[in-house]
């Protein structure tokens, strides 16, 4: 585990189920590789080695010990992480490189040529490698007949075996295949009971003993045969050994995978690459960092495998994609991505291409800002900046406390246009109309801004702006609209050079400001944020813009907000290009907005796009929320992105629980294939749809089965019941 200092009172700890904490005594010892000891009771985890790298708390009060150091080549710029060459098959991974595509099949592994017309289908749209499930002895041999029939017919895409449960599996079919996939969580131990076990220093040895004595022989046949391999952590399939030390989370994912890498390391096997999987982008990201800070104190230079596991289908899937996998390719980790998506396995590669595409430019570039001192960003751990809300001020004629939503917000841009029909111009903006007349709902725009205000004779348009200013929807307008056409109680859009000549001084006292800031402006420009008493800030850094990054620019805006006492809101404000691809637009959104939310850095976004679909917008901007575990507007979907071990038609019943429920904000309903990687695969959900046998379905409540081989024309409706059982059901909201 990392090199790291510890209290030199061991009772200054405090043992945690879900990590470390610092007590009183903050004198440090130099300490590394993980050793267990008890100290009145309880469980703590001290790093023992020579080492002079120190350990922290990831933030104030937080139980998370993380290495003091770096976990990117650099925190101003995206410079790919240097890592060593794996081979996998013919194909290359590492950071000399271009970032590998994947995806993994979805038939059933024993129809072989039902494999092999997928698998070349896969290759043809531009995937450089191919997993496939592996769970018997059957699949294994079926195996040897897919990758004879593959090169026969001149495809020599490199092939990864998915292994759950089963070393003797993976012995047999490392004969055949390029590289073996293998899940700390249960290659040797038990299916997770998620029961909290008691370990001595001795069964705790004993353990990894027993891991090492059934691990060895797969990584001497991987030697022995040239092939790569995945340690492949995923956050629903610790096992309870883990868990009991580490709690379900990053730090055990960590520890899990590098209980196999020292195995690898002792044997002298080195091809091989790390992937820490969660449905939660959040926890997704905190888990790789924590990987790749740990390989930096080791000196490990191992490639990685990108991923959000269950992230789902159409829009929802690629926007968690895109906020996990963008998060770390902004910071130049990664070297190989899959985005795991409920479709056809090739409607993954495009997607998949995007992401990477934006990656290598990223890097290629170096995109970035010039260099800053950064002390407040949490790398590890999410711990949201929150800006002051509005306050409400005396004398205001207009309730401006809800221009801003506490949980994130959604500002979108509007035409003059649109206001030529307020009843449709209201419904665009999700409100809710009684006798024609807008409310705000759970997923209502918070602000707008128009470009351009209605001249002051078009009593229309100026009235249906001010019925959404009486219920607390803000109006954004630029300074000249409102030098020149004024609109009562309207909020004014200045940049810094607008500031600094003082021409906002020109409107009436009491007038609120909105700031739009580059986040690369000279020290002395931002001064001018000290004095502007901004309701928010807007953070617009031109789309247009090749060698600046978004992403840094933005955390260098925020460092200088924190280093400065100043808690302005801030939103993130993107202008998309005319004509811009769908994937795109979204993708971009996840991997520069996204990016920043994860960490905690930003209060809501602002997306424009010209001749985008108005709703598509909205949608994606509550969708960028609700995947950075924010802002929960609609019903939370896991769901697997099937496999050769799914046990019904996925696509069609994720497609009807989705009907059914999708009005449900709060609750979230894991949809699975199987059940390979145990209940804690969901760990998100408060609810589970479960493939048990074929045509039998098992029923989950938490990570708990409640509800036994259900048959499935039935088991919607009893997925419904259940839902009604624990008081989660609400009935759909009917049309006015």
């Amino acid at each position: 585990m990392a090199t790291g200092a510890v209290p030199v009172s061991f009772a200054g700890l405090k043992g945690r189920e879900n990590g470390l904490g610092f007590g009183k005594n903050m004198d440090f010892v130099r300490v590394s590789d993980m050793q267990r000891v008890k100290s009145r009771r309880s469980k703590v985890c001290v790093i023992r080695n020579s080492s002079s790298v120190e350990v922290q708390p990831a933030s104030e009060g937080s139980p998370l010990l993380v290495p003091r150091q770096k976990y990117c080549e650099h925190i101003h710029k995206t410079v790919r992480r240097k890592t060593r060459t794996v081979m996998v098959g013919n194909v290359a991974l590492g950071s000399e490189h271009p970032i590998r595509i994947q995806t993994m099949t979805t038939t059933d592994t024993k129809d072989v040529a039902g494999t092999v017309e997928q698998v070349m289908k896969i290759a043809d749209t531009g995937a450089d490698i191919v997993r496939i499930t592996v769970q018997g002895k059957k699949e294994a041999d079926a195996c040897f007949e897919i990758k004879n029939s593959l090169v026969q017919k001149n495809y020599n895409i490199p092939l990864v075996a998915d292994i759950h449960f089963a070393p003797s599996v993976a012995l047999r079919v490392s004969e055949c295949f390029d590289k073996i996939r293998v899940n700390p969580g249960n290659f040797a131990d038990r299916r997770a009971q998620f029961e909290q076990l008691e370990y001595t220093e001795d069964d705790y040895q004993k353990e990894l003993e027993h891991i090492e004595e059934v691990f060895t022989p797969l990584v001497e046949k991987c030697k022995k045969y040239g092939r790569a391999m995945r340690i492949g952590t995923n956050h629903g399939s610790l096992s309870d050994r883990i868990m009991s030390y580490y709690g379900d989370s990053p730090r055990g994912m960590v520890e899990s995978a590098f209980e196999f890498a020292r195995i690898c390391r002792k044997l002298d096997f080195h091809n091989f690459v790390f992937s820490m999987k969660a449905s939660n982008p959040v926890i997704m990201v905190q888990a790789y960092r924590l990987l790749v800070a740990e390989m930096y104190v080791q000196g490990w230079d191992y490639p990685l495998h990108l991923g959000v596991t269950e992230a789902g289908e159409g829009e929802d899937g690629r926007m968690k994609s895109a906020i996990g996998i963008g998060t770390l390719l902004r910071d130049g980790l990664g070297d190989t991505i899959r985005v795991s998506l409920t479709e056809p396995p090739e409607e993954e590669i495009d997607p998949c291409r995007r992401l990477a595409n934006l990656g290598m430019r990223a890097a290629e570039l170096q995109q970035g800002v010039a260099p800053f001192e950064e002390k407040h960003r949490r790398y590890f751990d999410f711990q949201r900046r929150t800006g002051q809300l509005p306050i409400q001020k005396e004398g205001e004629e207009v309730d401006y406390r809800g221009v801003l939503h506490r949980d994130g917000s959604v500002l979108m841009s509007v035409s003059l246009d649109q206001l030529k029909t307020p009843e449709l111009f209201y419904k665009s903006l999700a409100t809710k109309l009684v006798i024609g007349m807008p409310f705000k709902d759970l997923a209502t725009v918070d602000s707008i801004l128009l470009r351009e205000l209605p001249p002051v004779n078009d009593k229309d348009a100026r009235l249906a702006l001010k019925r959404l200013i009486d219920v607390s929807m803000g109006v954004i307008t630029p300074l000249s609209e409102q030098l020149t056409k004024p609109l009562p109680n309207a909020m004014v859009l200045v940049t810094l050079k607008e500031l600094s000549s003082g021409a906002h001084k020109l409107l009436p006292a009491g007038t609120r400001f909105v700031v739009s800031v580059r986040g690369d402006e000279a020290q002395e420009e931002l001064e001018f944020l000290k004095s502007s008493d901004a309701t928010l800030v807007l953070h617009n850094l031109p789309y247009s813009e090749e060698k600046i990054s978004r992403v840094h620019a933005a955390r260098r805006l925020f460092e200088y907000l924190s280093e400065n006492s100043l808690d302005f809101p801030v939103i993130h404000h993107i202008e998309f290009p005319k004509d811009i691809h769908r994937d795109d637009l979204v993708i971009s959104a996840g991997s520069n907005a996204g990016t920043l939310l994860v960490d905690g850095l930003g209060d809501g976004v602002l997306l424009e796009a010209p001749d985008s679909d108005f709703d598509f917008i909205r949608n994606t901007s509550f969708n960028l929320l609700q995947g950075c575990r924010m802002r929960n507007t609609k019903t939370e979907y896991v769901s697997c992105p099937s496999c050769g071990r799914t046990l019904f038609d996925l696509q069609e019943i994720s497609a009807e629980i989705r009907e059914k429920t999708s009005h449900l904000p709060g609750v979230s309903i894991a949809i699975m294939g199987c059940i390979v990687n145990g209940p804690g695969e969901m760990a998100d959900a408060d609810f589970g749809y479960v493939g048990g046998a074929p045509g039998k379905i098992d029923l989950y409540v938490g990570k708990t089965v409640v509800k036994r081989a259900i048959a499935m024309d039935q088991a919607t409706d009893a997925l419904i019941d259940l839902i009604k059982e624990h008081g989660r059901w609400v009935d759909p909201p009917t049309e006015e």
